[in-house]
């Protein structure tokens, strides 16, 4: 048994510490010791359905350490609604019919957030581009698409 570590991070706005393995994946520690079960698992992390924010920024949770997050800010899918309120892209994927399912539609929202704050105004190009490291078996992208696009002059 190794020697746990003590962690303090920002998880949807809330403050949290916590003593863990050091060999213990973000995913798991979101899920198992926050209950945040809106990061998914697919056993092998190549769908992007553990995608989170990191200060900011999409990375798959499946990759990262939970020692490694250490003082960061995170938010989950369970965190990105604004006032208790459907954001942005939330509320496009709705009307544009994008949802997919609860498994594949959270790294979709994700890592689509993280494009938003980036682009303002992307390109059809530009967000196939950013969807090609999430994958979905329930999809050809172009509701999903639409709604990115809806999202965007919604923000305007």
């Amino acid at each position: 048994m190794s020697e746990l570590v003590k962690i303090n991070l920002k998880v949807n706005g809330k403050n949290y510490s916590a003593e863990i393995e050091p060999r213990l994946l973000l995913l798991d520690f979101l899920r198992e010791n926050l209950a945040l079960t809106g990061t998914k698992s697919d056993g092998g992390s190549t769908s992007g359905t553990c995608t989170i924010l990191l200060n900011g920024v999409s990375v798959k949770s499946s990759y990262i350490l939970a020692v490694q997050a250490d003082g960061s800010e995170i938010v989950t899918i369970e965190g990105i609604a604004e006032n208790n309120e459907l954001n942005h892209l939330q509320q496009a994927f709705w009307e544009m019919f994008a949802v997919q399912n609860g498994y594949s539609t959270p790294g979709l929202i994700m890592s689509l957030t993280d494009l938003l704050q980036r682009n303002s105004h992307p390109s059809e190009i530009e967000i196939r581009y950013w969807l090609d490291g999430i994958l979905s078996r329930d999809t050809g992208y172009q509701n999903v698409i639409a709604a990115v696009q809806l999202a965007a002059e919604k923000m305007k």
